[in-house]
């Protein structure tokens, strides 16, 4: 009578060891399918959001290349006005280099070393 009482006892461990491995299997696939499912919703979050930068990236080009022949007139402009400052300021100072340089150059002054 033992040994029937220690075939059964064995029996019930093999069968809530298949059972204990069989809800770690059904728990993995349901991990795996919940992983599956977060990579796809996260895929079309990233798609709409690529969407939505790139057509506000098009917009924002559109609405520069329209405005851009004004900004390059604007900036021909400030540049010309910036060079016409500088050739101002080289003809007014001109006459006091050459002169200070001709100075130096013609006026020797000893040092005591």
């Amino acid at each position: 009578m033992q040994i029937s009482a220690g075939q059964d006892g064995i029996q019930r461990l093999l069968k809530a060891e298949q059972e204990a491995q069989s809800i770690v299997t059904a728990a993995r696939k349901a991990k795996s399918d919940r992983l599956k499912q977060a990579k796809q919703e996260a895929e079309k979050e990233i798609k709409a959001y690529k969407a939505q930068r790139e057509e506000a990236f098009q917009k924002r080009m559109s609405d520069d290349s329209s405005t851009s022949g004004a900004n390059v007139k604007r900036l021909e402009s400030e540049s010309a006005a910036a060079v016409k400052g500088i050739e101002k300021s080289i003809s007014s100072k001109k006459k006091e280099v050459v002169e200070t340089l001709l100075d130096y150059v013609t006026n020797v002054k000893f040092t005591k070393g």
